[in-house]
């Protein structure tokens, strides 16, 4: 049978990897956005900024390998930095300013910083080369019919005199939406299924700030232009809010401050007291940030807010589907929320390929499945994808929203690194229990996102019952030993015997 068409909302770096598998399966593949052509410089952002620079880990990196497309692999290689593990910036008591590495793992394995333009379009590229992808920028999506297969959308061209945009009908046979947190494709779909729907707004605001590279004289070689180690994601932690720098090709550094709303509306209040802000919670920030750019950056760049997302299920029938943020927008503080999304792609073209495999109900022709099959196949395709996938998107959610507390407070805890130390000793040294940091699981592997937090809390419960165990020892030993010692001298009766005669005396 012929390809499908298969319509894509969203050109992000998920709904542009779902255009890929897709086109690569032969179906014809329409890529609706609302913003202009991503790859032009002078399209808007939707929130107004470059955003958060992003960290890419085996699970996107394996979505984009199952790909098959070299050139993305490449750039991959060639347009990331690795990064080995977190760098705790602090001040001593003393005075003097201290930098702590903590590696992500035991292994040596990294994850890698990424520009989230700059891979969006080698990914859009590489779709704009095929002959079955076509492109819609500045196509609004204002409605859908998942029954009949149909969708409304506005078309805003930004060269147009007339004040009322055009509207347009298309027709598909199966939809992917992966058009964000505020998604419209899912306020659509949930016209026609009942779907849970969770939203919750995380009382902390993100405001982006730049760590420039160093220029002229002060260069000796490639990594000289940066002006603290490129390898690390740099973190400044405050208990009760942070400040990261992450690097980038050009040797500079883009930071993120995360604050309270309450406390940004104090700095907001009067912008100048920001510099001594960061001297108190930051030591060290002022030294690579000048204290008239911190006050700028925090003036010009908007403040804005983070937003963890849960819903189910994921897919209405055979004919729609939402991907990423679209259907588990999550807080950045695992660093999962792209490599979530890409590894959505992957598991669902996965099962979508399984059932397509399956016989078909077409006595005449089984080779060639007609329209109906595609559909049943289909949709049982997207029934066990939401069943499966909803499982493991609300376990890295809730992992993301408990990460933050760990970076921001709990690496400057004995008993965080007590932990860390012990189930990397024992990683390293014991590799037949399969025994792995949480971290590792979820970045330097593949395995269900629920399974990793399974194995992790079993994890946790066997050192804590180990840590009693060493701390109740000597205590058990003492009370044997006393009881021994009691039984011989009172003639081998029994320990209550003994206590009840020396009750008696």
């Amino acid at each position: 049978m012929p390809g499908q068409k298969y319509v894509v909302v969203g050109a992000g770096p998920v709904g542009s990897l779902a255009a890929l598998y897709a086109a690569k399966r032969g179906h014809d593949v329409e890529i609706y956005e609302l913003r202009g052509d991503l790859r032009d410089p002078s399209t808007t952002p939707l929130n107004f900024t470059k955003s958060i620079n992003l960290a890419l880990s085996e699970r996107g990196i394996n979505a984009m390998r199952h790909a098959d497309q070299q050139d993305l692999l490449d750039h991959v290689v060639s347009a990331t930095i690795p990064m080995r593990g977190r760098m705790i910036h602090g001040k001593r008591p003393s005075g003097e300013l201290y930098e702590e590495p903590q590696d992500y793992d035991i292994h040596g394995r990294t994850i890698f910083a990424v520009d989230r333009a700059g891979l969006n379009t080698r990914l859009l590229d590489i779709l704009g080369a095929m002959p079955n992808v076509k492109f819609f920028f500045n196509y609004k999506l204002t409605g859908a019919d998942f029954k009949q297969r149909k969708a409304w959308f506005e078309v805003r061209d930004p060269n147009s005199s007339s004040s009322r945009p055009e509207e347009i009908e298309i027709s598909f046979d199966f939809m992917m939406g992966a058009d964000g947190a505020h998604s419209s494709v899912r306020y659509h779909l949930m016209k026609f299924t009942r779907m849970n729907y969770q939203q919750e707004y995380v009382d902390t605001l993100w405001c982006e700030f730049q760590i420039k590279p160093r220029e002229g004289d002060e260069l000796h070689d490639e990594k000289s232009k940066f002006r603290i180690s490129p390898n690390h994601l740099h973190i400044w932690p405050g208990k009760q809010f942070m400040f990261i720098a992450i690097p980038s090709e050009d040797g500079s550094f883009t930071c993120t401050l995360f604050l309270s709303g309450a406390e940004y509306a104090n700095l907001e209040a009067d912008s100048s007291k920001l510099p001594t802000f960061f001297d108190k919670h930051f030591p060290g920030v002022t030294s690579l940030i000048e204290p008239s750019e911190l006050i700028s950056s925090f003036e010009e760049n908007p403040h804005l807010p983070l937003i963890s997302i849960k819903c189910r299920p994921y897919h209405y029938s055979s004919s729609v589907v939402i991907l990423g943020d679209a259907a588990h927008a999550m807080v950045p503080f695992y660093g999962q929320g792209m490599n979530a999304g890409l590894e959505d792609v992957r598991i669902l073209f996965s099962i979508l390929d399984k059932h397509a495999a399956a016989e078909n109900n077409n006595p005449d022709n089984p080779d060639n499945p007609g329209p109906d099959d595609v559909e049943y196949q289909r949709g049982m395709a997207l029934a066990e994808y939401s069943a499966l996938r909803v499982a493991d998107a609300h376990a890295i959610n809730d992992l993301a929203l408990q990460n933050y507390v760990e970076m921001r407070a709990s690496v400057l805890s004995p008993t965080y690194r007590l932990r860390k130390f012990l189930e990397e000793f024992m990683s390293a040294h014991l590799p037949s229990l399969g025994w792995q940091t949480k971290y590792s699981r979820v970045s330097f592997g593949n395995e269900r996102y629920s399974e990793v937090v399974a194995k992790s809390d079993r994890q946790g419960k066997v050192l804590l019952r180990g840590f009693i165990l060493m701390l109740c020892g000597p205590v058990i030993a003492g009370a044997l030993r006393l009881y021994l010692a009691q039984r011989r001298g009172f003639g081998g009766v029994s320990l209550l015997s003994s206590i009840r005669s020396l009750i008696r005396r």
